[in-house]
């Protein structure tokens, strides 16, 4: 199972991001087009995409995502609190906490098995890593 999270900028943001918009494309269409041609009609066509976006979001309640962030289900207990238009995930510590310390059991038995810590290093950093739990 996986959520996806979909990601708008702030209205405030767009609303800067729409400025700076118009004036590139003034920019573009009264400097660029006519110094560089084709390049200053590219340029004019993404600063018009931009300022479109940046208006869309700033000033409608019609948005377009940023991105979007998908989560997948890994089989751990997940947590989801709602604060407003805010989403927070939290793993189950215990199981995160047991899986790191496996794996850091294993990095060290493997340090030991290649002879390189002692068996009193390997007993004492063991100790630790499973006094931690």
């Amino acid at each position: 199972m996986s959520k996806r999270i979909h990601v708008r900028p702030g209205k405030g943001q767009s609303k800067m991001g729409f400025g700076v918009g118009i004036i590139f494309c003034l920019i573009g269409v009264f400097m660029v087009i006519p110094i560089f041609g084709p390049f200053g009609i590219f340029w004019t066509a993404i600063a018009g995409w931009i300022t479109y976006v940046n208006y869309k979001n700033g000033f409608t309640d019609e948005q377009i995502d940023s991105h979007v962030i998908e989560i997948e289900d890994d089989g751990r207990d997940v947590t989801v609190t709602e604060h407003g238009a805010y989403q927070s995930y939290s793993y189950d510590s215990k199981t995160t906490s047991e899986e790191d310390a496996e794996a850091r059991l294993k990095k060290l038995q493997s340090l030991y098995n290649q002879s390189l810590i002692t068996y009193e290093e390997y007993e004492q950093k063991k100790k630790e890593i499973l006094d931690e739990l």
